[in-house]
C-alpha cells in the first residue's frame, strides 16, 4: 500500500506513504488515492477528508518520473485524463471538503494535488512549485488551470515559466496556502479546522463546494440561486434556524 487511512471521529485521513521516493505519485498511489476518496465519499459518518505525506520532507514531490519517462504522446495525453477523472476532478467536485495539509515539498503533481483540494495548510518548512518547464513539460494534472485562478495569472505564469519554489509564508502571502504553521502542529491545526467544519450542516457545505466551483462560469450566480432556494426544503434548515432561535447549537444530520 502506498497510502495509510485513518478515520477520526467525523474525520477520514489520507497519508500518501512513499518515504524512498519523497511520496511522488505513481499510477499505483493515484489509484489508491481515488479509492479512498469513494470510500469517504459513501461513508456517511465522514464530514471532511484530509490529505497529507509521511515524514517530514514531502507532502508530494512530484509525478514519478521513472514511470512516464517512455510514455508516448497517446500513452502520456491517457495518463494526464486518467489523473484529472479519477483523482484531481474527483477532489475538487467531491460534496465533503478536502484539506491539504502540507508538511514539506509539494511539486509539480504534489503541488496539482493540493491545489484540487477546497482549503490548503502548509507547515513553514514548505516549498511549493511547479518545475515540469524544466523537463520540457507543462504541468499536466490541473496547474495550468486552478493556479491561475488561485493567484491570478500574473503570478501562476512566474510560478510556472520560472519553475522557482515558494516558501510557505510566500505562498500565503499569494494566496496559495490558507494558513501556514510550524511543522510540528500543522496536522493539529488541520484537525482542528476538519472539527470545526464537521459541526456544519453537510447538505450546505455541499450545495456550497458545487456553486462555487462555477463561480468562473456563467452558470455561477444562477446555480447559487437554484441552491440557495433548495436548501430551504431540507431538514437541515429547519434545524439550524430553530437552533439560532432557541439560542442553542444545532445538530445536523
Amino acid at each position: 500500500m502506498n497510502i495509510k487511512i485513518q478515520k477520526e471521529d467525523q474525520i477520514f485521513i489520507i497519508e500518501i506513504h512513499r518515504p524512498e521516493s519523497l511520496n511522488a505519485l505513481n499510477a499505483d498511489t493515484l489509484q489508491e488515492i481515488s479509492a479512498a476518496i469513494s470510500e469517504a465519499e459513501k461513508d456517511s459518518t465522514i464530514r471532511t477528508i484530509i490529505l497529507t505525506g509521511s515524514g517530514e520532507k514531502a507532502f508530494v514531490a512530484g509525478a514519478d518520473i521513472k514511470e512516464f519517462a517512455q510514455h508516448t504522446v497517446e500513452q502520456a495525453e491517457e495518463m494526464s485524463r486518467k489523473g484529472h477523472e479519477n483523482v484531481f476532478n474527483k477532489i475538487e467536485n467531491l460534496k465533503k471538503p478536502v484539506i491539504a495539509a502540507i508538511n514539506g515539498f509539494a511539486l509539480g503533481g504534489g503541488l496539482e494535488l493540493a491545489l484540487a483540494c477546497h482549503i490548503r495548510y502548509a507547515a513553514d518548512t514548505a516549498k511549493l512549485g511547479l518545475p515540469e518547464v524544466t523537463l520540457g513539460l507543462i504541468p499536466g494534472y490541473g496547474g495550468t488551470q486552478r493556479l491561475p485562478k488561485l493567484i491570478g495569472k500574473g503570478l501562476a505564469n512566474e510560478m510556472i515559466f520560472s519553475a522557482k519554489m515558494v516558501s510557505a509564508q510566500r505562498a500565503k502571502e499569494i494566496g496559495l496556502v490558507n494558513d501556514v504553521f510550524p511543522a510540528s502542529e500543522l496536522l493539529e491545526a488541520t484537525k482542528k479546522l476538519a472539527q470545526t467544519i464537521a459541526r456544519n450542516s453537510p447538505i450546505a457545505i455541499s450545495k456550497a463546494i458545487e456553486v462555487i466551483n462555477k463561480s468562473d462560469t456563467n452558470e455561477g450566480f444562477n446555480s447559487e440561486i437554484k441552491a440557495f432556494g433548495e436548501l430551504f426544503g431540507m431538514k437541515d434548515k429547519e434545524e439550524g434556524v430553530q437552533a439560532f432561535l432557541e439560542k442553542r447549537k444545532p445538530n445536523f444530520k
